[in-house]
């Protein structure tokens, strides 16, 4: 399930449960295309709240996702207390010089600051 709300014009955030597969990876990628057509340039934030399991086509796109687009970033938050995709999150960041900045569950409050401060 993606649930998705929006901290400004140019910030948007999906909340993400259940099952991360093929459908629902292209489904997140459909909505942040959506959002490049009306900003040039955007601040995502991604929270797992529960996430069940991930497909490894799901986790193939959704690294490669923020390579295709680094200019489309301003800055990235993950929130998550899974190591591994905030290792995924750190190699995007230094590949293709996309600020992302990885945050725990516990810590989602920080994240929001972060991404809603305009720099």
């Amino acid at each position: 399930m993606l649930s998705g709300f929006s901290f400004a014009k140019d910030t948007v955030g999906y909340i993400i449960e259940g099952r991360m597969d093929t459908e629902a990876i292209n489904r997140l990628r459909a909505k942040i295309l959506e959002k490049f057509e009306e900003q040039e340039k955007i601040n995502l934030y991604l929270e797992d709240s529960g996430i069940e399991s991930f497909s490894l086509n799901a986790v193939f796109i959704a690294t490669l996702f923020p390579l295709e687009h680094a200019d489309r970033f301003h800055k990235i938050a993950l929130v998550t207390n899974r190591k591994w995709i905030h290792l995924l999150g750190n190699m995007d960041s230094l590949i293709a010089k996309v600020n992302i900045k990885n945050f725990t569950t516990e810590n989602r409050m920080d994240a929001m600051a972060w991404i809603a401060k305009k720099e």
